[in-house]
C-alpha cells in the first residue's frame, strides 16, 4: 500500500528517469508534482524543461542557478581543503549533491510539497548523498526513491514505461555508459566501462583534448588565492563559476585533467569511473603551491591529516553534518594567511608549478640560502641532531 502525499516535489532533469519518474508518482500515490531542476553547470538546454514538465503532469516547474554557489561554497572549500577521495577523485559529483538537495527542499517548503523525490539508484551513492541531506535539513519530508519501490529495473523498462504512457523521451537502448555534468566536471560510469580492463573511447570525452593531440606549445597561467579561494587569472579577477570556467576551457585544451579510476562506493560496492577535471585539477596544484609559502609547518601537516577524511565526508554524503561543520572551521582556520600567486605551465596533459609568490610569505631567502648564513647558526643543528637522536640510541650494555 502506497503511503499517502498530496504533492511530491521531483528533483527533474527531464530526461528518460526523471520524465518515467514523474508520471509514475501521479500514478501511484495519486498526487500533484513540482518539478525541480538545478543548474549547476551541466550545459544542457533549460529553457524547455518547464514546458516539458508540465506536458508530462507537472503542476509547475522550479529552475534554479546555482553555479556561482556551488563553486563559491563548495568546490573551493573542497580545494581549500585538499579534499580528494581515495589519492584520485577530486569530487565534482559528490560536491554538487548536497547543494542541489539543499535547494531541492528549499523548493519543497516553498511550493507546499509534503514529500521529495528523486532518480537516484538503489545501488549508487548520489541516494546516500541526496536523502542525508533531506533528514538533516527538513527531516519532516517524506522521501520517495522510485528505483528502489517500483518494478522497473532497467533502462529498456524505462522506455517500454514511457512508450506505454505516451511519456515524451528521446532515449534509445544505446546507451554505451552515463554522463553527470556539472562546472567541476564530468563522470562516465556504467555501460562499456564497466569492464575496467577496457580503456575509455577517446569519442568520449567533452571537456578535454587529448593530450596526444595537444597543443605542441605549452601555456603559462597565474592563478591569484585570497585566504585560499581562488579569485583571479592572469591578474583578472573573476566570479567563482567564471574563474572555473575559463580554467576548464585552458586546461581542457591542453588535455589537462582526465581520471580513470575504481572506487569504493559508500554502499559496499566496487565502481569504476572515468572523470575530465580539467580546471579542479589545476586550483589543486596552484593551492599548494601558494600554501607552501604561506601556511605553517604544523598547520599544514595537520590540514592533510584531515584531509582524507574530509573527502571521505564530501563522498558519503555527510556535508550537513556536526563533523563536517567542526572540520570545515579547522580548515577555513588554516587558509587564513593562504594568500598570493601561482603560475603553473600546462602541457600535454600536465600541470607544473612554475613559480609562487604571497605578500605574506613564511618563506625566507636569506635564511634558506647556502650561500649565507641569514641569521641561522649552523652549530646549533647538531644540538637538535643529538636532542632528537636520543631514544635511537641503544642502551649501554644491549
Amino acid at each position: 500500500m502506497s503511503r499517502k502525499v498530496s504533492r511530491v516535489c521531483l528533483a527533474y532533469s527531464g530526461g528518460l528517469d526523471t520524465s518515467v519518474i514523474l508520471h509514475w508518482l501521479l500514478d501511484r500515490y495519486d498526487c500533484e508534482v513540482v518539478a525541480y531542476t538545478a543548474d549547476v553547470g551541466q550545459e544542457e538546454e533549460l529553457s524547455g524543461l518547464p514546458q516539458k514538465a508540465k506536458e508530462t503532469g507537472a503542476i509547475d516547474c522550479i529552475v534554479r542557478d546555482l553555479r556561482e554557489e556551488f563553486v563559491r561554497d563548495f568546490v573551493f572549500p573542497a580545494i581549500q581543503g585538499c579534499a580528494i577521495y581515495e589519492g584520485t577523485y577530486l569530487l565534482g559529483t559528490a560536491l554538487a549533491r548536497p547543494l542541489i538537495a539543499k535547494h531541492h527542499a528549499e523548493v519543497a517548503r516553498e511550493t507546499g510539497c509534503d514529500a521529495v523525490s528523486h532518480g537516484a539508484t538503489g545501488k549508487g551513492n548520489d541516494q546516500v548523498r541526496f536523502e542525508l541531506t533531506f533528514r538533516a535539513l527538513a527531516p519532516e519530508l517524506e522521501i520517495i526513491a522510485p528505483w528502489r519501490e517500483w518494478d522497473l529495473r532497467s533502462r529498456s523498462d524505462c522506455i517500454a514505461y514511457a512508450q506505454k504512457y505516451a511519456i515524451p523521451i528521446t532515449a534509445t537502448l544505446k546507451k554505451p555508459y552515463s554522463i553527470d555534468r556539472n562546472l567541476m566536471h564530468v563522470s562516465f560510469e556504467g555501460g562499456i566501462l564497466e569492464d575496467p580492463w577496457r580503456a575509455p573511447e577517446e569519442e568520449m570525452f567533452i571537456l578535454t583534448q587529448s593530450p596526444e593531440a595537444a597543443p605542441d606549445t605549452p601555456s603559462e597561467i597565474v592563478i591569484g588565492f585570497e585566504c585560499g579561494a581562488p579569485v583571479s587569472i592572469d591578474g583578472e579577477r573573476l566570479s567563482p563559476a567564471d574563474l572555473l570556467h575559463r580554467l576548464n576551457q585552458l586546461a581542457g585544451s591542453h588535455g589537462v585533467g582526465r581520471v580513470d579510476m575504481v572506487e569504493n562506493r559508500f554502499v559496499g560496492l566496487k565502481s569504476r569511473g572515468v572523470y575530465e577535471t580539467p580546471g579542479g585539477c589545476v586550483l589543486h596544484a596552484a593551492h599548494r603551491a601558494v600554501e607552501s609559502i604561506t601556511l605553517d609547518r604544523e598547520v599544514m601537516h595537520e590540514r592533510d591529516r584531515l584531509s582524507p577524511r574530509f573527502a571521505e565526508l564530501i563522498y558519503n554524503g555527510f556535508w550537513y553534518s556536526p563533523e563536517m561543520e567542526f572540520m570545515r572551521a579547522a580548515i577555513d582556520s588554516s587558509q587564513r594567511n593562504v594568500t598570493g600567486e601561482a603560475r603553473v605551465k600546462l602541457f600535454k596533459g600536465s600541470v607544473q608549478v612554475m613559480g609562487r609568490r604571497s605578500p605574506v610569505s613564511l618563506y625566507s631567502e636569506s635564511l634558506s640560502s647556502f650561500e649565507e648564513d641569514g641569521g641561522y647558526d649552523q652549530a646549533d643543528a647538531g644540538g637538535f641532531i643529538r636532542l632528537q637522536g636520543l631514544r635511537l640510541a641503544k642502551p649501554a650494555g644491549d
